[in-house]
This record gives C-alpha cells, sequence and structure tokens, in this order.
C-alpha cells in the first residue's frame, strides 16, 4: 500500500455498546432503516423506471431462505453500526448464452467475518479475504463480488472507522463511564434511604442480647400498628434519622444523555418518540439519509457490472414510513410543482412513499386539462398559442 499500512482488520470492537443508552440510540437508527422499501430502477434521465420483474427485485423482495427484506436491512443496519463496516456476498448463477454470458442473482447474504484482509495480485486485481470467529474457515474473493457499506470512512484506505477498521469511541468512552458513575450515585442513594429510619435509645446498660431483644419488640410493635404509631415504655426513646438526600438534578442527567446521543445522531425527542416533523427532518437529513445513500451506492455497485450501470441500473431505498413532511406539506409541495408539470407521476408516486409504476413511465399531467405534458406543449407550439 501507498501509506505503508498492511490492510488487515480483526474485527469487532464493542467497548462502547455495552452501555444502554448507546443502544437505544443505535435502536432509533436500525428501526427506521428496517423501514426502506428497496427497489431496481432504471434511470432515464431523471426518472426512475421500476423494474419490477427482474431477477433481482424478486431478490430483493426475498433476499435469501433466512431473512425477509426487513430482517435483511435490519441485519446490515446493525452490523454497520456495530462495526462501521457491513459485508453482504451476493450468489449468482452465469450462464452462457449467444449474447455472451448472463448473471443471475440468486440471493444476497450478510457475513460477519472476524478477520478481513486485502490482497492484491500482480494483475492489480483487488482480493478481499474473510476469516469467521470460528477460525475454522476462511475464504478468498474478488473484491469487486463483494458489497461493501462504510460508515465513518476516514483514515484507513479500505474500510470505515479508525485506521484499524473500527469503531473509534475513545472520546465517548469518557462521557459513558460519567453517566455510569451517576445513575450509580442514583441507586447508592436510593438504596441508602432504606438504611437506617430510627434509633431506639435504652436508658439502662443493656448487653448485647437484650438490645436484639429490644430492638425485636420494637418491630413486632411496628409490624401490629394499623394507625401507624408504636408505643414505647419510659425506659426507651425514638430518635428518628433526619436525612437530606439530593440526587442529580434532571438538567445534569439531559445533558450527559445529550451529549452521549449527539454523538450518534440521534436527538433526545427521537429517543423517547416525542417529536415534532422539524425534529424528525433534521434526525433524517443528518443521521439517516448518509446511511441511506451508503447503501444505495454499495448494492448498485455490487450487484451491476459496469455496463449494467451504464445503462442506468441502480438500486433506490425508497422510505414510505421515513417521510418526514406532514400529509399537508406534502400535498402542498406535489401541487406546486405538478400543476406546472415539473414533476413525473412516478415522481409524485416517491414523495408519497409509494413506489414508481411502469405505466406512468414519462408521464407528467399538468393542471391546465390533466394532460400528458409533453402533448399538451407540442399542440400549443403548433398552434401557436401558450397554455
Amino acid at each position: 500500500m501507498t501509506n505503508g499500512f498492511t490492510p488487515f482488520y480483526a474485527q469487532y470492537g464493542e467497548d462502547a455498546y455495552q452501555y444502554e443508552v448507546v443502544q437505544q440510540a443505535l435502536n432509533c437508527i436500525v428501526t427506521e432503516i428496517k423501514k426502506l422499501n428497496p427497489q431496481h430502477v432504471r434511470m432515464n434521465g431523471s426518472d426512475p423506471v421500476p423494474i419490477m420483474d427482474s431477477d433481482v427485485q424478486r431478490i430483493l423482495e426475498m433476499p435469501n431462505d433466512r431473512m425477509t427484506t426487513a430482517d435483511f436491512l435490519e441485519k446490515i443496519a446493525w452490523t454497520l453500526l456495530l462495526n462501521y463496516n457491513a459485508f453482504i456476498i451476493p450468489v449468482f448463477e452465469k450462464n452462457r448464452g449467444k449474447g455472451g454470458v448472463k448473471r443471475r442473482l440468486l440471493g444476497l447474504y450478510p457475513i460477519q467475518p472476524s478477520f478481513v484482509e486485502f490482497l492484491e495480485d500482480e494483475t492489480g486485481c483487488l482480493y478481499v479475504k474473510f476469516r469467521f470467529p470460528n477460525n475454522d474457515y476462511e475464504t478468498t474473493i474478488p473484491y469487486e463480488n463483494v458489497i461493501h457499506i462504510r460508515h465513518h470512512y476516514s483514515v484507513s484506505e479500505f474500510m470505515g472507522g479508525g485506521k484499524n477498521g473500527q469503531p473509534d469511541h475513545d472520546a465517548i468512552l469518557r462521557t459513558l463511564q460519567l453517566n455510569e458513575k451517576l445513575l450509580d450515585g442514583v441507586s447508592k442513594a436510593m438504596y441508602g434511604s432504606f438504611a437506617v429510619n430510627g434509633i431506639i435509645k435504652c436508658k439502662t446498660h443493656l448487653d448485647k442480647d437484650k438490645i436484639d431483644a429490644e430492638l425485636r419488640e420494637f418491630e413486632r410493635r411496628l409490624a401490629e400498628s394499623q394507625s401507624g404509631f408504636a408505643t414505647i415504655d419510659l425506659s426507651n426513646d425514638f430518635v428518628p434519622v433526619n436525612r437530606n438526600i439530593s440526587l442529580v438534578d434532571a438538567d445534569t442527567l439531559k445533558f450527559v444523555d445529550e451529549k452521549i446521543l449527539r454523538n450518534f445522531g440521534v436527538p433526545l425527542a427521537i429517543l423517547t418518540g416525542d417529536y415534532t416533523t422539524e425534529q424528525y427532518n433534521a434526525f433524517y437529513q443528518k443521521t439517516l439519509e448518509p446511511i441511506i445513500i451508503s447503501i444505495s451506492q454499495a448494492f448498485t455497485k455490487g450487484i451491476f457490472t459496469t455496463r449494467e450501470r451504464g445503462f442506468g441500473n441502480q438500486i433506490q431505498l425508497y422510505p414510505k414510513d421515513l417521510i418526514f413532511l406532514t400529509t399537508d406539506q406534502t400535498i402542498e409541495m406535489v401541487r406546486l410543482l405538478g400543476d406546472s408539470g415539473s414533476m413525473y407521476e412516478n415522481e409524485k408516486r416517491v414523495a408519497f412513499g409509494l413506489r414508481p409504476l411502469p405505466e406512468l413511465e414519462g408521464v407528467r399531467i399538468m393542471s391546465l386539462n390533466y394532460a400528458n405534458a409533453n402533448q399538451n406543449i407540442a399542440k400549443a407550439g403548433s398552434d401557436g398559442e401558450t397554455n
């Protein structure tokens, strides 16, 4: 490698993931990712044309014999967030015909290697070697045949995360440990409030056995009392222990929680489910959309050949349940753009989280008389009129 660094990586570091607040934050992201609808489309300019009957689309709807689409996306999302790398192996059947070798996608299989090594042969072809946790099996695959999704792709040439291809949580661990200490302090204060509530003061000198007998008698009277008051004789006094226990204030706990959540791009309102449209909009654009784009582009690169991508084949992930506009806001947006013929009908469907339809390919409707926009414009030109 040009930087002199040997490109092998041991997976995976999980130091920060033992903390409850981190698991909750990541679960917010994963829950939204599993709602996505993957679709094989062929781009006709800016118009996404759905390919509903392709082998690729059938596999996207049932990736393998063990997973549904939601399972598949959830598995990928958790692996990506926990390791900053996710690997999926696409399995193809190759048939040689008159037009050359044709590939048919048979399945998509997420894998979780414990060791990853990148190799390059003398022709410049890049390979990736995987070793799995039981150390009984390893395999080497051309890198172009692997779907590799990276998160926080920065220092390493090949892997997401830090230079070792792992999440770097040193900065956040200090805050997580502080949060644990605060919670531990609250727990100890709560248990401390149950420890000693009062003292029985005996006015005579008693040995240990007699003191224990006096205490048992006092506890018996407490247990039998229905009014909450217990009597003791003149030789004993009850001295209550008055406490002024100070717990961590709510603002401090909220500050620590938000400091941790900011590291993962999850606002506190998203975690609690009490969010506004604007808050969800910010969460989508800041945290979800970059991950969605990474998954979409990685799938497009790993499933289609260079030639197939040249014909506009792509994998798009449509967020049916991730739409952050309110229904009224979406309707108004579609009306403004649609009335002027600026939106394809399939774009309108996508705006509402619906899949594009083949019969609507290239169709635009104007508000003038709801005719095809291209035909309406052509007619206006031939008549010398402006519509």
